[in-house]
């Protein structure tokens, strides 16, 4: 097993047509350049024709005041012990490893809106090499596929997007390919897990991953892709989904969040079916499928409603009902009966469309 982390040969330009962020500001911390990762990352930003702003000390200054300025702007930074910390990430995995946080898309009911604080820049971590070193320890630890019978044949999990999304940043940092090839080397029963928007999977498709990698694709009725700026349209996902799997790696599915669109039965079976035309003809398809609602909390809503005035995502407390997360806070679901709705006919599309998907969960 390697942990060396430089910005890989695998870093060639995607192919045109993709959608590909380049952050006008980049804040460089002092400890992310004692990094070779990080000066790689920095002068490759700095090529693309970023500027470039080296900060004196390790605390980020001068941060925008603006969404619009905050969303163009990137800083290196190094990950602190307490967040190189695994934690926990049910139901989707074992452990969660962060590579960056902060996303250059934007989706008007972005997750993130709650969980990170500040105004949402792209942070990315430069040392790499201390953040895979975190991983062993917790071989065979955890508490999702490591003890469950029906998804133990995927090992010990590591999931890398829960506070971004690494395939956006790919070509500035080359993480993934790294992380990729650091499970791909390793002689042990785990599974690299990632969830992206993205489509500029070029680079990724000769690494050797050895079938110990799972990227899932965010996929949603073609009447959400409103909601999502920034991000390729489903079609593009749809066919760089199709590409990871001709490569080899395990692939899946994030249907996600699931909305009650206008005629919401017939906008995802239509989405399922197009999958399903997609991936039909590949032999040995290992495909898994996760089910997320939409949900907001008091926070989220506050951020969001800040980001995206004019946005036509409902948010109302009287069309949802109330729960509390494990943390005792609150968030806002829809009603058990349109639950119950939604989780049927996706679920029974799905069983007609896809039989070989494997439903991980519903939430």
């Amino acid at each position: 097993m390697t942990s060396s982390a430089t910005l890989p040969e695998t870093l060639a330009a995607p192919s045109a047509g993709n959608r590909l962020w380049a952050p006008k500001r980049l804040l460089v911390t002092p400890s992310a350049l004692a990094w070779p990762y990080g000066v790689a990352v920095a002068e490759r930003v700095a090529k693309l024709g970023a500027e470039v702003v080296q900060l004196r000390s390790d605390r980020l200054i001068g941060l925008p005041d603006t969404y619009r300025d905050a969303k163009t702007t990137m800083a290196l930074v190094t990950a602190s012990p307490s967040r190189r910390r695994l934690q926990p990430i049910p139901p989707s995995a074992d452990w969660r490893f962060d590579l960056a946080e902060g996303c250059p898309a934007h989706c008007q009911y972005c997750y993130l809106a709650g969980s990170l604080a500040g105004p949402p820049i792209v942070r990315v971590y430069a040392n790499l090499p201390e953040i895979l070193a975190e991983l062993a320890p917790a071989l065979g630890q955890g508490g999702v596929t490591s003890v469950s019978a029906a998804r133990a044949a995927e090992g010990t999990t590591y999931e890398c997007s829960c506070y971004t999304d690494p395939l956006a940043l790919e070509h500035l940092t080359g993480a993934l390919a790294t992380c990729i090839r650091h499970f791909g080397a390793w002689d042990a029963a785990v599974q690299l897990r990632f969830t992206t928007k993205f489509d500029a999977v070029e680079p990724l498709l000769a690494l050797p991953h050895r079938g110990k990698t799972r990227v899932r694709f965010s996929l949603n009725a073609v009447a959400a892709e409103r909601l999502e700026g920034g991000a390729p349209r489903m079609d593009r996902r749809l066919r760089a989904l199709r590409s990871m799997a001709q490569a080899g790696y395990k692939v899946g599915l994030t249907i996600a969040p699931i909305l009650r669109l206008p005629d919401w039965r017939t906008a995802y079976d239509e989405l399922i079916a197009d999958i399903a035309i997609m991936l039909g003809d590949l032999p040995n398809l290992d495909l898994t499928a996760e089910l997320i609602t939409h949900r907001f909390t008091p926070k989220s809503k506050g951020v969001l409603e800040d980001w995206y005035p004019g946005s036509k995502l409902e948010m109302d407390e009287a069309l949802r009902t109330r729960k509390l997360t494990k943390f005792g806070s609150t968030k806002w679901v829809f009603p058990k009966e349109q639950m119950a709705q939604l989780r049927g006919a996706l679920e029974a599309s799905l069983a007609q469309r896809l039989p070989a998907a494997r439903v991980l969960y519903w939430t």
